[in-house]
């Protein structure tokens, strides 16, 4: 029950994790510059980052707007796996998905709430905006090139200058096991969602971020935490970055007012190299790793995202899946010791077959 003495430590907990993750000082301070701006107006302000707080306004996930969507059924009685499975170098597989659309709409932090965000770049369902919810996502059409993967995928708008960049074609999206013990990894649950990173965060929590994996990147320059002051221009250069997921959760919310303390990353089981999910978060999913591409370079020093420096770089996932797809694929590919394209496929286990056919259909 909501008013039970259990689910008042939860709220009390989430508070409390709120204020350690964000600082007090930062959610009071933080205002967006859109406030009032109607939708089409808001898309010309440049932002320097939203507050991550539990939403002002319910949706249709989160009917009393106090940031907690439970998870239907819960999935408890899970203790972390400690062994080691067979040796498997990958356990993966991607989801090629284009862009779909840019708006300054943000269905997780702000849900309901048109232009109140800062302009990010959408990926997947075509129909993602600030209303959307598990229902009217599922389902959904997509640019995704499986057609049951009708989730959500967006980050920061990137701009030179005034002109937004929009990464061209399928961008890589992985799914891998974040864990040692791969065979351990489960599909996500129907309406999972988190943001990844923070558009409030410092270079320096950017680089210490647990999933920062190489910054951003162009020619021969890496590791970096903003921009590169400038890129080769030639056409086969790009700016990147490539960023990983927690991928353990607490099986009890699909949500949480902060977006982000339902779901941890592995750490490393005392005394050895291997990672595993912690008690608090002991249900392994999937590990997304976003690996994006901008058709710029040259000189960058106009270079900028939405939420501000290339430090404030954050993305969210809101899952849509068709369950018996993902599952399919993570039964073949994670659990498999695998590395699959978004067929399922692996080049150099042919033997092992594919998961999807020619149209990323399930047979």
């Amino acid at each position: 029950m909501r008013s039970s003495p259990q689910r008042l430590s939860v709220l009390l907990v989430g508070t409390a994790l709120i204020a350690g993750v964000l600082g007090v000082g930062t959610v009071a301070q933080a205002t967006d510059p859109d406030d009032g701006v109607p939708p089409a107006a808001a898309a010309a302000v440049h932002h320097t980052g939203h507050q991550m707080a539990a939403s002002t306004q319910a949706s249709g996930d989160d009917p009393d707007g106090d940031g907690y969507i439970p998870a239907n059924p819960p999935v408890t009685g899970v203790t972390p796996s400690t062994a080691t499975p067979p040796p498997a170098y990958h356990h993966e597989f991607q989801a090629g998905c284009a862009v779909s659309h840019t708006a300054p709409d943000d269905p997780i932090v702000y849900p309901g709430q048109y232009g109140k965000s800062h302009d990010h770049t959408f990926m997947g369902n075509t129909s993602t905006d600030a209303s959307s919810t598990t229902g009217t996502l599922y389902g959904g059409r997509t640019t995704c090139k499986a057609p049951a993967d009708a989730s959500a995928y967006w980050m920061p708008s990137l701009y030179d200058g005034d002109q937004k960049i929009l990464p061209v074609g399928p961008q890589v999206i992985y799914y891998k096991a974040g864990v040692t013990d791969y065979r351990s990894v489960r599909p996500f649950p129907r309406g999972l969602r988190f943001v990844v990173g923070r558009p409030t965060q410092t270079e320096q929590e950017f680089r210490s971020h647990k999933g920062f994996v190489e910054g951003w990147e162009c020619g021969d320059s890496f590791f970096n935490t903003d921009f590169p002051a400038s890129c080769p221009s030639r056409p086969d250069v790009q700016l990147n970055i490539r960023m990983q997921a927690p991928s353990c959760w607490n099986g009890l919310h699909l949500d949480t007012p902060d977006h982000q303390s339902h779901m941890a990353y592995p750490v490393v089981k005392p005394g050895t190299n291997d990672n595993m999910c912690p008690a608090s978060h002991p249900v392994a999913l999937p590990m997304i790793e976003f690996k994006m591409a901008w058709p710029v370079n040259g000189d960058m020093s106009r270079v900028r995202l939405a939420s501000g420096r290339g430090y404030s770089f954050h993305y969210d996932f809101f899952n849509a899946w068709e369950e018996r797809t993902l599952k399919a694929l993570v039964d073949h590919c994670i659990n498999g010791g695998l590395q699959c394209d978004t067929r399922g496929f692996d080049l150099y286990r042919p033997e092992r077959g594919a998961v999807l056919n020619a149209d990323h259909v399930l047979p």
